[in-house]
């Protein structure tokens, strides 16, 4: 089995507010969409962030016996992470390693997970899931 997610991270600062937006597919259709607001943290740190969690609803999602036949390919506007995930660039910032850590665990649960680069413009829908939990937050924090 293959599904395709793609992912977004993104903060308000940098550091700053911060959240996630994750779209799952299968067979070219959506079957879960995620967005959460996780706090302060940089916007690499959430790109990283929202990978770990797409993992762990993806192993929830299908059971730890599928997910060791599934093959997961990530879709991400995030060139840096993207190259590093994929062990051409080196990551330097010790948050970011134990991030990449998590990840790399994580991968351990699933056949095959590749890390793709793609444009902004094709990431839209995590994006929006993104900017959907950045605004709830900024509601939630003007209410107060």
């Amino acid at each position: 089995m293959k599904i395709t997610i793609y992912t977004d991270g993104g903060s308000r600062g940098n550091p700053g507010p911060s959240a996630i937006g994750v779209v799952i597919y299968k067979e070219n259709q959506i079957i879960k969409t995620y967005s959460e607001f996780i706090g302060e943290a940089t916007n690499n740190e959430t790109e990283y962030q929202a990978v770990i969690f797409a993992l762990k609803k993806a192993k929830l999602l299908f059971g730890k016996k599928k997910a060791k036949e599934m093959e997961i390919e990530f879709l991400m506007d995030s060139e840096l992470a993207v190259k590093q995930l994929n062990h051409e660039y080196k990551i330097k910032e010790e948050r970011l390693q134990l991030l990449f850590i998590k990840i790399w665990n994580s991968i351990l649960d699933f056949k095959i997970v590749n890390f793709k680069h793609i444009p902004r413009e094709k990431n839209k829908q995590a994006d929006r899931l993104v900017n959907e939990a950045l605004d709830g937050q900024d509601r939630e924090q003007t209410l107060i």
